[in-house]
């Protein structure tokens, strides 16, 4: 009687086991572990939505480290519009900040990795886009800054560095009895906003720390082609504007005297130093 009182509790656990195995199987939860992951778009459920979300992410990020780790600077590098909303506001310690990055990002990508341009680089500039820089320059300065500007008085000085250095503001005469100049401190010497006695060409600047090369090959560049022309032409005039205003006194004028007086007591030769011009 015992035996037989314990079957009927072996075949209710037989069936009970059966049922949920059965269960388990068709359960809804298990089925998404045992399904492919290549669920569509327009799934609604939740689990695909964050498998769909962490593809996209994974994509996403993969262009960015490549971008980060590449010399090559990114079409956005080479943008004016940023100088153009700088010269637009006059505000012109920025836009000579972004003309330089401008500069250094045309050149290309060994300027970019060094973070200067040499002279022999400025080849690679392209002349239009040189062109365009100066000629936001200009249009935003009223005609008073740009390189165009620069190299017409550059043309003006006979190409004297020193003469042009002195004619855009770039020296300043110092406050002794022999006649000396010396480079302006950057920034704060030099002069950041449009004024009635702010010298002509004297934005953008160039830094000549290193030699005037490079200010050379960039007013010299075939996007100021069209100047070369004229420009012997401008500073032969210029040059004898210059030596009529001086008439009066090479041929016998009031002032003759005093010049001959002052040259016979003492000589005042022109003494020019050259210690800091890191811009």
């Amino acid at each position: 009687m015992a035996t037989n009182s314990l079957n009927p509790l072996r075949h209710q656990h037989r069936h009970h086991h059966r049922l949920r195995r059965r269960n388990s199987l068709d359960s809804p939860s298990s089925s998404l572990f045992l399904k492919p992951t290549t669920t569509t778009a327009q799934s609604l459920s939740s689990h695909s939505l964050s498998i769909n979300t962490t593809t996209t992410t994974t994509f996403s990020l993969s262009p960015t480290t490549d971008a980060a780790t590449s010399t090559t600077p990114p079409p956005s590098s080479t943008s004016l519009d940023l100088l153009e909303r700088h010269l637009a506001a006059r505000d012109f310690r920025q836009a000579d900040e972004e003309t330089r990055r401008l500069l250094i990002a045309l050149a290309g990508d060994a300027a970019l990795k060094r973070g200067y341009v040499f002279f022999s680089e400025v080849q690679f500039i392209a002349a239009p886009d040189l062109k365009t820089i100066d000629d936001l320059w200009r249009r935003h300065s009223d005609g008073r800054f740009g390189y165009s500007v620069q190299k017409r008085l550059w043309d003006k000085a006979k190409r004297d560095f020193t003469r042009f250095f002195i004619k855009v503001g770039w020296m300043k005469k110092l406050d002794t009895e022999v006649e000396q100049y010396n480079y302006r401190s950057f920034p704060t010497e030099f002069v950041w906003e449009l004024k009635e006695d702010t010298p002509e060409g004297h934005l953008p600047l160039t830094n000549a720390l290193r030699g005037t090369q490079l200010l050379n090959n960039i007013l010299t560049h075939p996007a100021f082609a069209d100047m070369e022309e004229g420009g012997e032409e401008a500073a032969a005039a210029a040059e004898a504007q210059e030596q009529q205003a001086d008439s009066p006194i090479k041929n016998g004028g009031l002032l003759k005297g005093l010049k001959d007086k002052n040259a016979s007591s003492k000589p005042q030769p022109k003494t020019v130093f050259k210690p800091d011009y890191s811009f």
